[in-house]
Order: structure tokens, then C-alpha cells, then sequence
């Protein structure tokens, strides 16, 4: 990475006075005083007039200026809304962590509206005693905190064939990363007693869609959560209100919203999303199926489509996250040039099992064109893919579980386009 002070580096207060005098803040990209600058010489309204009190918003929301984050949809992907998704804003965040107002929807049967005194969790099948908990029951259980990313299997999915979506909120956006609150599933399947046979569980939503997924014990009884809480508070009802199961490090579709029911079988059900929906399709006609884990992606998220470099060139902040549904990502390489050269990038903030990690990387922009890549590295020893090297082995006939390298290509003023290069 280039080194933008070499020797002592000076302090602030020389910093600030030869920016001043010099007129150009070359080393931050900053601005110079210019005659007539009147917003930072005059007293704006905001400064001699009060602000808001303290209750105008008990709950509070984003500031008017930031009304332009948000979740958008692409109408024409999905034949109606009801059966449809949205997708987060992920050139507009920062850190690991996704406000619950800009986490991803994706619904089979829209969101449902559960009043949570009547709302009731049931453990059936293969167990020693039936068992039906209220939402206070489960609050008398001990709980966890984890944080961890959720990713629908189609995330990047329409890049199967080709570049198609203009931005990384609708090629990466069906993603979010929060912190759940919860009660080990393992706790409850105890609490039924599980038999011997028991080797299989069924989850159960209670939509209108009646979402299904099969999930082998051995997932059950290690890390799953029945969650009630993300980032703090209550799950909203487009995130599965008042209870979902958290299945972390696996596709999204696992897990379910509004969770009313756990049976436990000696055998996967083969059930719609596990049969005709969420299997891959290869090249040969055979499908893969049950392909649970996410593989390890990553997306640099500025400078990108959606969020352009506008300061033009001089020292500029390239930055994205990564994630992996099998551990931690250690490493994740950087280019600027298509994958000739690599740099290591700098990751910044925790890095959590099953969680998104926060990269950075700085350089000195020279005002050419860059094709700008990451590669994330995981805790397996597993390096993300090219679009070509997934393919190989692939096809393009599924359109679930692409984590190839996404490319953007920036011009010289600084826009960004989805591109692909061989």
C-alpha cells in the first residue's frame, strides 16, 4: 500500500494551517477556505435556532438527510411482491453490523402479522414427550448472543450467466449481519428428549406459505438458536416476529420465520424448498441438493455502481465486506487491475465465526481506469473462486450458491459498472 507520509508526520495544527494556505489537501482530499465560504463562516440555522426535544421521536429513525437508504426491490424479478425480495443497501453501510430497518426481506407468502400472546412453538415426532411453548416459556430458557451473517442461496444468483445488475445492492444485497438473541435449539430438543431414530428435524413457519426445511441433527444440536431479538431488539415482522430459527453459516431459506413447529423424523421430508426449489442444477442435469453451507464470498462495496468515486484522484479508501458459512476470514485480497496484481487488504472490526468482516484498502488513485476485485480467504484454507472457475465445475444452469469474485469496472471520473473479465 502506498505510504502517503514519509518522515515525521506532522501534527494537526500544521496539518490544518497548511491545508489553509496551500488551497489543495492533497493528503485527504480536503478543501481549502475559499473566499465567500459561507457556511462554515456564518452561523447556519441549525446553530442559533433549537433543535428538536427530546420525545419528538421515541422511536427514533435516520436523519432526513439519509432517506436514500434503503431497501429496494427489482420489480421484475419476481412475479408479484407477495412471493418476492428486497435487497439491503450494502454500498451504504459501514462495519459488520446491518440496522434492522435495511436487513434483506425475502418472503414465500408475505410477511405475516403474529400477535405473540397467541403465537405457540411445537415440538412433535420422534421425541419422548410432546411438548407446545408459549413466548414467555421460552424467555425462562438460558440464552445466547452470536452475531452472524444470513444470506439467501440466490444471492448473486442472476450473475450466473453473465453480468446483469448495476450495483452491489442487487447483486449482494440479499445479505444482512446482525445480532441474534436467543435459546440454543439444542435446549429444547433436550427439554422434548429426542430418540434414537430421531436423526432428522423439520421447521415449520407459520406463513401463509407454511415454510419447510429439513436440517440434519447434528446442526440442530450444535449452533441453531430459536432467536426473538436482533441487534437488541425485537425481530421485526419481516424478519420472522415474534420467533425464528437462526441455522448459522447455512442458507438462508433454513431459516424459518415465525416459527411454530419442530418435528422430529428419522429421515429428510424432500419438501418443496429441498426438492424442486434451493437444489443446483448442473450441466449434466443432475442436481446437487442439500447444499447447506455458504461458501466464502466477498464484494467490495465502494467504490462501486451505486456509489461512484466523485473526489476524483489522489488518495482514495477502497472498501467491502467478506464472509464464510464454514469459519472466519483471515485474509482477503484486493486488485485494481483485474487480478494481475494483489494486495492484502486491512480488516478491520471483529472477526466472528459465520459473521461478515469489514475490509479496507487504501491506495493513490491515479485517475485511470481500475477493475477492482476482492478475494476472501477463509479459516479452512479456502480461497473464493473466479465466475470461470465455478463454472467450470458448475455450469450456469443453477441459481443458487454463486460466490464467484465480482468485478467492477471504474472510469476516469470515477463511475462504476457490474462487468466481467476472462
Amino acid at each position: 500500500m502506498p505510504v502517503l507520509f514519509k518522515g515525521k508526520k506532522p501534527s494537526r495544527r500544521a496539518f490544518l494551517k497548511g491545508a489553509v494556505a496551500g488551497g489543495a489537501g492533497a493528503l485527504t482530499g480536503g478543501t481549502a477556505l475559499a473566499a465567500g465560504e459561507k457556511v462554515i463562516t456564518e452561523l447556519q440555522p441549525w446553530m442559533s435556532e433549537s433543535g428538536a426535544p427530546v420525545d419528538a421521536m421515541p422511536y427514533g429513525k435516520p436523519s432526513a438527510y439519509e432517506d436514500h437508504v434503503k431497501r429496494r426491490t427489482v420489480e421484475w424479478l419476481t412475479a408479484d411482491p407477495i412471493s418476492s425480495i428486497n435487497f439491503t443497501p450494502l454500498h451504504e453501510l459501514d462495519g459488520i453490523i446491518t440496522p434492522n430497518g435495511l436487513a434483506f426481506e425475502r418472503h414465500h407468502g408475505g410477511a405475516a402479522d403474529i400477535e405473540p400472546g397467541k403465537h405457540r412453538l411445537m415440538i412433535n415426532g420422534l421425541v419422548e414427550t410432546e411438548l407446545v411453548f408459549t413466548m414467555d416459556d421460552l424467555m425462562r430458557f438460558p440464552r445466547e448472543n452470536h452475531v452472524y451473517f444470513l444470506e439467501c442461496a440466490a444471492n448473486s444468483g442472476m450473475e450466473w450467466r453473465g453480468s446483469q445488475l448495476n450495483g452491489c445492492q442487487f447483486t449482494h444485497g440479499m445479505i444482512h449481519n446482525v445480532m441474534y438473541t436467543g435459546v440454543p435449539l439444542r435446549l429444547l430438543l433436550e427439554e422434548a428428549g429426542v430418540k434414537t431414530a430421531g436423526k432428522w428435524l423439520l421447521a415449520e413457519g407459520a406463513d401463509s406459505a407454511a415454510m419447510t426445511r429439513s436440517i440434519p441433527m447434528e446442526k440442530a444440536m450444535d449452533d441453531c438458536i430459536v432467536a426473538f431479538k436482533m441487534n437488541g431488539e425485537a425481530l421485526r415482522p419481516e424478519q420472522g416476529y415474534p420467533v425464528r430459527l437462526v441455522v448459522p453459516g447455512w442458507e438462508g431459506n433454513m431459516w424459518v420465520k415465525w416459527l411454530r413447529r419442530l418435528e422430529v423424523g428419522d429421515k429428510p421430508w424432500h419438501h418443496r424448498e429441498e426438492t424442486s426449489k434451493y437444489t443446483d442444477l448442473l450441466a449434466n442435469g443432475k442436481a446437487r441438493r442439500f447444499t447447506w453451507e455458504m461458501d466464502a464470498k466477498s464484494v467490495i462495496t465502494n467504490p462501486s455502481p451505486q456509489a461512484p468515486i466523485k473526489h476524483g484522484k489522489g488518495p482514495t479508501v477502497i472498501t467491502g465486506v467478506a464472509w464464510s458459512g464454514r469459519g472466519t476470514v483471515p485474509r482477503v485480497d484486493v486488485t485494481v487491475d483485474g487480478g494481475i496484481t494483489w494486495h492484502k487488504a486491512r480488516i478491520s472490526g471483529p472477526s466472528l465465526d459465520k459473521s461478515m468482516h469489514r475490509f479496507y484498502y487504501e491506495f493513490d488513485w491515479d485517475g485511470k481506469p481500475l477493475l477492482l476485485q476482492s478475494r476472501a480467504h477463509d479459516s479452512t484454507g479456502y480461497v473464493q473462486p473466479t465466475k470461470d472457475q465455478l463454472r467450470k465445475f458448475r455450469g450456469v444452469n443453477s441459481i443458487y450458491h454463486n460466490n464467484g469474485i465480482q468485478t467492477w469496472a471504474v472510469d476516469e471520473e470515477g463511475i462504476a459498472e457490474n462487468v466481467e473479465i476472462s
